[in-house]
């Protein structure tokens, strides 16, 4: 019997590099990157504040454009895509959990979680249905109809996961998504995010400070100065 290949890689970067101007002068975020991200694992971005983290999330989510070096995303390489396409891909395919939550206050959790079903042509029944279910995975069902501005970080953290895992994401892309939780939820959360990598064949790229991560994640890359530590 013939054994599956290798998993294509849905990110796939090449001695990346990003530089922002500032007044003073460049910055140089990321530095040569190389690595790939494949469905079904966990990958841990391992590294103190300024290492690159952040920024290395937004170009694998095609968030920005490196200065330099090769960006491939679910085999494409990112220049060969428009601008319309990109929204459209980071609507359907990509999940992300922001580290300042970027939930909207006029809207309710279930709302906040449903929002991206709506863009994706969910109907309303459909879309309740969905974002209650995931609401009570997280424990938080009984917040559906409080706003944003009544909810604890903890609680704002975790309707952000529902909402990143909500339209079943083929790439999931989380910043920081423990660091407002204490550690029994924060273990409960990246508990969830390795078992839809896993369960559900999708690839889970989580940034993050806490080397107590390292235990759940599949592959752990040490960031260090903008780029991977040997």
């Amino acid at each position: 019997m013939n054994q599956p290949g290798p998993a294509e890689p849905l990110v796939q970067l090449h001695e990346v590099s990003k530089t922002f101007n500032g007044s003073a002068e460049p910055t140089i975020a990321v530095r040569g990157v190389s690595l790939r991200a494949v469905p079904g694992e966990l990958l841990l971005l391992l590294g103190p504040s300024g290492s690159g983290k952040t920024t290395l999330l937004t170009l694998m989510a095609g968030l920005c454009q490196p200065t330099s070096g090769r960006l491939a995303l679910f085999g494409r390489d990112i220049e060969g895509y428009g601008a319309g396409e990109l929204q459209r891909l980071r609507a359907e395919k990509i999940g992300f959990i922001f580290q300042t939550f970027l939930l909207i206050d006029s809207l309710t959790v279930l709302e906040n979680v449903e929002v991206v079903l709506r863009f994706n042509g969910w109907g309303k029944a459909q879309r309740s249905a969905r974002a209650r279910s995931l609401l009570a995975s997280l424990q938080i069902a009984h917040l559906a109809g409080h706003l944003p501005a009544t909810l604890s970080q903890g609680e704002k953290q975790r309707v952000a996961v529902a909402r990143a895992l909500v339209n079943d994401a083929e790439l999931i892309i989380a910043d920081e998504p423990t660091g407002s939780l204490e550690t029994r939820q924060g273990a409960g959360i990246i508990r969830l995010l390795h078992s839809q990598a896993k369960q559900g064949r999708k690839c889970v790229v989580v940034a993050s400070h806490d080397l107590r991560l390292s235990e759940f994640a599949d592959r752990t890359i040490l960031l260090v100065d903008g780029t991977i530590a040997p």
